[in-house]
């Protein structure tokens, strides 16, 4: 039988399609449901709410549309234009890596998987807004009185609960 002399070089062309639904790629469903949910609350908010206008959910958290075209709290908010194209390339690689990595973890590494999709999820959803865009669509907007966290959307919530969960992981197994 011929050898396949792509990721799984040692395998059969066979056992390459078994091998990644053994592996974290299995779990890639919850990052198409995140995207999603990320897109369809983005159009949502541009449909329904005027530009920087608060509209009360709760006392404590707003739905307020802001246009980001920096990163994460508005980082390089200010620049030129190039921060566009650095973000989105940076996203690109993120993607790819972070694939690369869900393709090396057994599927039943479940809090890593889950923390590896929920980060893909978020640099696609904010990718995608980078292209079609120029800017990032945010809108959720936490407060305590007059004091406002940063405002983000889906995709930034998913990467930062990828992150802890990333870091859950590594605490609770040693894996590194």
């Amino acid at each position: 039988m011929r050898k396949s002399t792509y990721v799984y070089s040692d395998l059969t062309e066979r056992e390459v399609p078994m091998r990644l639904m053994s592996s974290g790629l299995r779990w890639l469903w919850l990052a198409v449901i995140v995207i999603a949910l990320d897109r369809i609350s983005k159009d949502w908010v541009v449909m329904h709410l005027a530009f920087f206008e608060p509209r009360e959910i709760l006392p404590v958290l707003n739905f307020t549309l802001a246009y980001n075209t920096g990163a994460a709290y508005s980082f390089l908010d200010s620049a030129s234009g190039w921060q566009h194209w650095v973000l989105g390339g940076l996203a690109v690689v993120v993607t790819g890596v972070v694939l690369v990595w869900l393709s090396r973890v057994p599927k039943t590494a479940w809090c890593l998987n889950v923390a590896l999709c929920l980060i893909i999820a978020g640099a696609i959803g904010n990718a995608c807004d980078r292209v079609m865009y120029g800017y990032v669509v945010d809108f959720i907007d936490f407060h305590i009185n007059s004091w406002h966290f940063a405002i983000f959307n889906v995709a930034d919530s998913a990467i930062s609960v990828g992150v802890v969960l990333l870091m859950i992981d590594w605490l609770r197994t040693g894996r590194r």
